[in-house]
């Protein structure tokens, strides 16, 4: 996929030349993203030789665009690459369920994270808001996985987006983190 944008932040003056550096060895879809991402949020605050980082942009505690890509299947084929987080205290009871329902969504209960990984920043609202809704006992873990095959189809191949594709349909949260206990 090619946005027309690499020439355009090749050259640009507010590109560092070290970011630029970095990006010419990337390539595909990880690269555009990156590009489209710096239009969207504005320069990120990290970046190394295989991954970009931007903290507090947007809905977002922290985003990663990868180099390397994953081949995701579920539940369309894509390549996950774009690693997107906020604050969410998933209880500990839910964590099998959302094994089960995306491999690419991943809580931290430490940390009081959850993080989705997907190829587009639309997809990860969406596993987030279907995490939440099984969460809160809204839909079971088949149910999940059918409004997200539906929902995805949608936007990925007719461009139509969902409420749960736009932004989180859920309150953000704060003070999520679980240090546990001290045994000793």
């Amino acid at each position: 996929m090619d946005y027309g944008f690499s020439g355009y932040y090749r050259q640009h003056p507010s590109i560092p030349p070290t970011l630029n550096q970095i990006l010419e060895r990337w390539t595909g879809e990880p690269k555009e993203t990156v590009y489209l991402l710096i239009n969207k949020y504005g320069l990120p605050n990290d970046a190394s030789l295989t991954k970009i980082t931007w903290y507090n942009n947007g809905p977002w505690k922290r985003t990663i665009v990868h180099q390397r890509t994953v081949l995701h299947n579920s539940p369309t084929p894509h390549l996950d690459y774009l690693e997107q987080t906020i604050d969410y205290k998933v209880p500990v009871q839910s964590f099998d369920d959302i094994a089960r329902f995306d491999g690419s969504l991943y809580p931290d209960r430490t940390a009081g994270e959850a993080t989705a990984k997907c190829d587009q920043e639309a997809a990860n609202f969406l596993v987030l808001n279907l995490m939440n809704d099984m969460v809160s006992g809204k839909r079971t873990v088949e149910d999940a996985r059918r409004a997200a095959e539906e929902i995805e189809k949608a936007f990925r191949l007719k461009g139509q987006f969902s409420p749960y594709t736009k932004g989180f349909l859920f309150p953000k949260q704060s003070h999520t983190a679980d240090p546990d206990v001290a045994s000793f």
